[in-house]
């Protein structure tokens, strides 16, 4: 058999990068929402009109089917780096990126330990090459991107086009997902490396990573966590765009409850598509009644979250001029549209004493208490909703400590520990 050497790389994803300006430096947007609703051209008009405005922008899609070139109408290709953008007018470049944007290269060096092991056992190398293909490689190479462009300095805004919500969220909890995995991984495989390199390899029959390999990976987690702070940060927020009508509203409540469980921050909601009032046409009165209902069901939902509303037009926007008299054309329902020079707030997790207790608080709106599920695993508390799940690490205090209860109340999740006496007796 024969052995498959990685071959060495130059990308920059296996260096140790620069932090990102996390409580500075470039904002973030993310606009996402459920398929067809005119995220891409409500992003595309964001960053048409914010560059106009004077901020240095860039627009980014992360969508695997983009179609944020037609909008913007300017030929744009996936980008083979993460530097690679296109201009669009002054002050304003697109970008699109995908599994093979940069991010491959680097995984080489995986890729070959990986081909290298399957060939020790047998596996024919058409199906190792299959199996080898860098899993979530879209995912990376959009966090990535967004790390290196947010850390060139080189703009004041960057509008990401997000995928529709489920591929969103899972984008979103990729870095805390991976970061959990690979904080329990690299520390064992460390010292296997280090002790019993010699003798596994002998026991086991194939070869352990070599430290390249684990560098690499060192590397995605230290920018991962990176790009996760940024998101969390005040210098991050998320707009969430839907139509109207009752199917997307509903799936708009649980993004909202999802975003919020992995502690994202909404700073505005768009209502995209509202058609014009005409009492005398029937057809248009019936959906203007409709789309009124929908407007009220959605303020219900989102709980002080600025509204924002789009005209259906007459026509699809295309082209930076027609984007920017899209932007134009909006309103603001409550009359505070959000600065996009001001921080955000977003929702974060506290722990404080109540008496001998101590209560876990985080934001969790649109929920009810028997849609929550919670479980412990040793030092980590798995939160889920929906079918979305979080692994939150349990600080210090509360890993001595047992869950008591838990409930929902008025959009928070407050889960009760006490101490566990086996531990931490009282007099301890």
């Amino acid at each position: 058999m024969t052995a498959v050497t990685a071959r060495p790389t130059v990308d920059p994803v296996a260096r140790p990068a620069e932090p990102l300006p996390a409580g500075g430096g470039a904002r973030v947007v993310l606009v996402t929402g459920k398929g067809g609703v005119g995220k891409t051209t409500t992003a595309a008009a964001l960053a048409v009109s914010s560059a106009r405005s004077g901020l240095r922008t860039l627009v980014m899609s992360t969508d695997v089917a983009h179609s944020l070139g037609d909008a913007l109408d300017v030929p744009l290709r996936t980008a083979a780096t993460w530097s690679e953008t296109t201009p669009v007018e002054e002050r304003l470049e697109a970008q699109a990126v995908g599994a093979h944007t940069s991010v491959e290269a680097a995984w080489e060096t995986v890729q070959g330990y990986l081909l290298e092991v399957l060939d020790s056992v047998g596996v024919d190398p058409v199906i190792a090459e299959e199996l080898t293909s860098l899993p979530g490689a879209d995912e990376v190479s959009a966090l990535l991107a967004l790390g290196h462009q947010v850390r060139s300095g080189r703009w004041d805004l960057v509008v990401v086009d997000c995928a529709p919500t489920a591929e969103t969220l899972r984008l979103l909890a990729l870095p805390e997902i991976l970061g959990w995995h690979l904080d329990r991984l690299l520390p064992a495989q460390r010292r296997m490396l280090t002790a019993l390199r010699p003798a596994a390899a002998a026991a086991t029959g194939f070869p352990l990573p070599g430290p390249e390999v684990l560098g690499v990976v060192t590397a995605w987690r230290e920018q991962m966590e990176q790009v996760r702070a940024l998101l969390t940060s005040a210098s991050a927020s998320v707009r969430l765009v839907l139509t109207p009508e009752k199917v997307v509203i509903a799936e708009a409540r649980r993004v909202l409850t999802a975003l919020s469980l992995h502690g994202y921050a909404v700073d505005q909601v768009v209502v995209n598509r509202l058609i014009p009032t005409d009492d005398a046409d029937p057809w248009r009165a019936a959906w203007n009644a409709a789309q009124a209902e929908g407007l009220d069901l959605i303020r219900e939902s989102v709980h002080g979250i600025p509204i924002a509303t789009a005209p259906f037009l007459a026509g699809e926007p295309t082209g930076a001029d027609a984007l920017a008299a899209l932007a134009a054309a909006g309103t603001d329902l409550d009359g505070r549209a959000p600065d996009l020079r001001e921080r955000v707030e977003p929702p974060t997790m506290t722990v404080s004493a109540d008496g001998a207790d101590f209560v876990l608080t985080l934001a969790l709106p649109l929920v009810r208490s028997d849609e929550v599920a919670l479980s412990r695993r040793e030092d980590d508390l798995l939160i889920e909703v929906g079918g979305q799940r979080r692994v939150v690490a349990l600080p210090s205090v509360l890993r001595r400590c047992v869950v008591k209860n838990a409930g929902v109340r008025r959009g928070e999740l407050r889960v009760r520990f006490e101490r566990d006496e086996e531990v931490w007796p009282r007099g301890g």
